[in-house]
């Protein structure tokens, strides 16, 4: 890992209005590090890409998964929202260092205030961070 941290940023583009405020959010707090932006489909495709990466010879310290679901009239929502939350959490376990940001909510409103007013995205970045930063503890870099 280099001094500056290299992160991959994966956003679900389903709802790209809420994906480009988190997004913004966490560029923030990212501001003295190397990022990438890798946009998909939505949700469920966040952990498989961000798998990909972690596996791929690519240089990156960190990912964040950034996106929305809203919940609808069918089952759909909870396969998508158990997935990826699970995706992304047997990445972590595997020893990858996970920001997990992505939005489960009841309707849109609920989401623009979790994305705009709440900046979830600064706070999943913070996240990302201190799990570079545990990482580096524990493999003795820190």
């Amino acid at each position: 890992m280099s001094a500056k941290p290299c992160i991959l940023i994966v956003a679900g583009d389903f709802y790209s209005d809420i994906a480009d405020a988190l997004i913004e959010g966490a560029k923030n707090v990212l501001e003295t590090c190397e990022i990438e932006i890798m946009r998909v489909p939505g949700a469920f495709e966040i952990p498989g890409v961000i798998a990909m990466a972690a596996r791929s010879d690519a240089p990156f310290d960190g990912y964040i998964g950034l996106g929305c679901v809203i919940r609808g009239e069918t089952s759909h929502y909870d396969y998508v929202c158990g997935e990826s939350a699970r995706g992304l959490m047997d990445l972590s376990l595997e020893g990858h260092a996970i920001g997990y940001g992505i939005l489960t909510v009841e309707n849109r409103d609920q989401a623009l205030v979790r994305a705009v007013d709440k900046n979830k995205g600064r706070d999943v970045a913070q996240a990302c961070l201190a799990m570079i930063a545990a990482k580096k503890r524990f493999s003795g870099e820190a």
